[in-house]
């Protein structure tokens, strides 16, 4: 005789892991405290074909047209979706409160208009508050607006009107009835993204689903929310500075390389097209080192700054601002192993101007010239870029796509690049290369 008690679990609020029964500590990531009590949800027979279709077809009647892309009417977020928005695609945009990300939507819906049918649903504010966001936005008033928390009644809106184009602002908000927990909670949340991903492949309607950042920087809920959606953009930056940086680190019709960049204005958000000055800031001084990274297809100079102290303590201090701690540590041994540098008594600190986070090895040498520059007290040569890896052994290493990087040095008017011995860079004209095959001989560059 099956027994009617209802079964419950417990799972991870920020990692989803799923327990048959109550943990102090999360054996997934470690949390204490963020196992809850849940309840198991059968699946419905109805939510089978979620994806589209039940049986098996050849690959030859698979009708590409379907992932034919709609400009967003922004080029810097069809940079990142991978040249425009696919059909029946599920987008997460997460991004800390305040950065702007209902802003960037707002501004997508209302270039989305005369391309389709669109959707702005919020769960956090009332149809009078999207109004006033849109004024001051631009947007035309033929956008549809929606103030609703129920999955359910979102799901007979967009089956009434077809819409091709849904914004959901935001998941934490979202509600299946259907479900006794709160909202919010990780069932809540999971659920609702079901629904909203079997929208967007029944429907052929490109979903965009608004989630919040815990203070750790990672999505709010279940880890498995990444998993189930196509793709995941992250909006970066300082709400207090005008610069935003969308990056995207999933993407299942494009690469997950490229990075849009925004400037928060009264109007809204605009693009920045010409990134040759936001990262630099033009001067001369000690310490410091332009480098050009590589954001996808994207060649962007960024400049390295190293200021050393003094430490007043046995073991000196190593901060680093918009790079990995570890690889400045690394950087620094090399600098006294290889470089003859002593810089075990002092601290070192490095930031990358403008906020941007560099996790290209490419701007290795750069860093490291940043701290030599402040050991010498001694500046590069005006209008030096310098761009090449360091090993182990204090060997200089080509990176990727280095031509393209001095060419667009040379374009932007530098006068001299320091580059790897090993570097293939034959036809660029216009730029003085200095190549170099030791960390040792690049401090000839302090001499000039």
């Amino acid at each position: 005789m099956a027994s009617n008690k209802e079964k419950t679990k417990f799972v991870c609020g920020e990692c989803g892991y799923e327990t048959g029964k109550w943990l102090g500590c999360c054996p997934g990531c470690g949390g204490w405290n963020t196992l809850v009590e849940v309840k198991s949800v059968a699946p419905s027979k109805q939510h089978r074909s979620a994806v589209g279709g039940s049986r098996s077809v050849s690959l030859a009647s698979v009708d590409l047209s379907e992932t034919e892309r709609i400009s967003t009417g922004i080029s810097e977020f069809d940079r990142v979706l991978g040249g425009g928005i696919v059909a029946g695609s599920t987008v997460l945009v997460g991004g800390d409160p305040g950065i702007g990300k209902s802003t960037l939507l707002m501004q997508m819906a209302g270039n989305l208009i005369d391309k389709g049918t669109a959707i702005y649903i919020s769960g956090e504010e009332s149809k009078a508050q999207l109004k006033l966001r849109a004024a001051r936005c631009g947007v035309d008033d033929r956008l549809l607006v929606m103030s609703e928390t129920s999955v359910e009644a979102i799901e007979d809106e967009v089956e009434r009107l077809k819409p091709a184009f849904l914004i959901v602002d935001s998941i934490q908000t979202m509600l299946n009835v259907e479900l006794s927990n709160a909202t919010g909670s990780v069932t809540q949340i999971r659920e609702s993204t079901t629904v909203l991903t079997r929208i967007a492949k029944n429907y052929a309607c490109a979903v965009f689903i608004v989630g919040h950042v815990t203070k750790e920087g990672s999505l709010a809920g279940p880890r498995m929310l990444e998993h189930m959606v196509d793709t995941v953009l992250y909006f970066e930056g300082d709400r207090h500075d005008s610069l935003r940086l969308l990056r995207a680190v999933k993407n299942r019709f494009g690469s997950t390389n490229e990075i849009g960049i925004f400037e928060m204005r009264q109007e809204g958000l605009c693009e920045v097209e010409n990134t040759a000055s936001l990262f630099v800031t033009g001067g001369n001084d000690t310490g410091c080192a332009v480098t050009c990274i590589m954001e996808g297809n994207r060649p962007i100079l960024v400049e390295v700054q190293s200021l050393l102290n003094p430490s007043l303590f046995a073991n000196p201090r190593r901060v680093s601002t918009g790079m990995d701690t570890s690889r400045l540590m690394l950087l620094i041994a090399v600098l006294e192993r290889r470089g003859g540098l002593r810089i075990s008594d002092k601290d070192v600190y490095t930031n990358a101007v403008g906020g941007i986070r560099i996790d290209d090895r490419g701007a290795d040498l750069a860093t490291a010239l940043a701290v030599a520059g402040s050991v010498f007290d001694r500046a590069l040569p005006n209008g030096t870029v310098v761009i090449g890896e360091i090993s182990l052994t204090g060997e200089i290493r080509t990176v990727d796509r280095i031509y393209n990087r001095v060419a667009e040095c040379a374009r932007l008017g530098y006068k001299n690049a320091i580059v790897p011995k090993g570097a293939k860079l034959d036809g660029i004209k216009d730029i003085n290369l200095i190549k170099v095959k030791y960390l040792r001989d690049a401090f000839l560059a302090f001499a000039e």
